[in-house]
């Protein structure tokens, strides 16, 4: 079985979507306390270290055929301040390469927001692309929508790059798009009430959602100047700041009221399996902010599938 290399691990988006291809992670790591404990909770004590990445080093992770790594997407991230490079969390990326550099794996995957490759007039994403090149990659990218290639109404566009080592002689290619059948109301179930901290009955923002929502079979997304529907009854990018901010999570019109998605809904639309959830250890705005941190599982799957028939 091949195995894994896990680099800003999350709560284990990533890493899920491998293992369901049949890959073993071997090593993960996260330096997020609160992530931790949802993907020891899911995942188990085995293989997470928790510490920062760059106190880690390369003799310390064991020999792996495949490297995966999210690596934070804030500092290229349209809905951030695009600082790239210049921000801590960008230079992060090297931290890749150095473990890289020193591990040779057959196979790379990061992901990442779409922006990626348009941020700085597409210089940061040449330096990307040269600095897993330089090592004898081939590099293969392609910018895909959850609602397009993971089968779920979920509006969630990220860049997937797969690079492969030139002893591997086999090309790689991305997966095709695929046919949309699962449907919002597949995951959100409005005659069924759900937990009171979910509800805006009575509380201050319900006369403003109230007065904007018109379509009460909708998605809306609630942001500093409106509350905007979303298209083709699909959810709206789940993002990280739902952590920070808590009247950002998507908002839907129920039998009982004016509600935020759950975090079972928010988990259902990245596809993760009903046997994941959140241990009673973190807040209500970490889990939050751990969804929009994560990653459309089924994606990942397709792409760690087409990754293995490499190997």
């Amino acid at each position: 079985m091949a195995s894994v290399c896990s680099l800003f691990s999350g709560i284990g988006g990533i890493d899920l979507g491998f293992m369901q291809a049949g890959f073993d992670v071997i090593w993960a790591n996260e330096k997020d306390a609160a992530a931790c404990k949802t993907y020891r909770h899911n995942f188990g004590e085995e293989h997470l270290v928790e510490k920062d990445i760059r106190k880690v080093k390369a003799d310390e992770i064991p020999d792996f055929d495949v490297l995966v790594a999210g690596f934070p997407c804030q500092p290229f991230s349209i809905a951030g301040k695009q600082k790239g490079f210049d921000d801590k969390r960008g230079n992060l990326f090297f931290e890749i390469t150095r473990i890289v550099d020193a591990k040779r794996p057959k196979v790379i995957f990061l992901e990442n927001v779409a922006n990626l490759v348009e941020h700085d007039s597409g210089r940061t994403f040449l330096v990307i692309f040269n600095s897993l090149a330089q090592f004898g990659y081939a590099v293969y990218y392609k910018v895909m929508y959850a609602n397009e290639y993971g089968n779920l109404p979920h509006i969630r566009k990220r860049i997937y790059i797969t690079a492969v080592h030139e002893s591997i002689s086999k090309n790689y290619q991305h997966p095709e798009p695929m046919e949309l059948t699962v449907k919002s109301s597949d995951i959100i179930h409005r005659c069924e009430r759900q937990n009171d901290i979910y509800y805006y009955n009575g509380k201050d923002l319900f006369s403003h959602f109230e007065s904007h929502m018109s379509d009460k079979t909708a998605i809306y997304r609630p942001t500093d100047n409106e509350v905007r529907l979303t298209k083709n009854n699909m959810c709206p990018t789940l993002t990280a700041n739902m952590g920070t901010y808590p009247d950002r999570v998507p908002i839907v019109w129920d039998d009982f009221g004016i509600r935020k998605l759950t975090l079972r809904e928010c988990l259902d639309f990245q596809g993760f399996p009903h046997s994941f959830y959140f241990p009673n250890t973190i807040t209500l705005d970490d889990a939050y902010k751990q969804i929009g941190n994560s990653v459309c599982v089924p994606v990942v799957r397709r792409i760690a599938e087409r990754i293995k028939a490499l190997l």
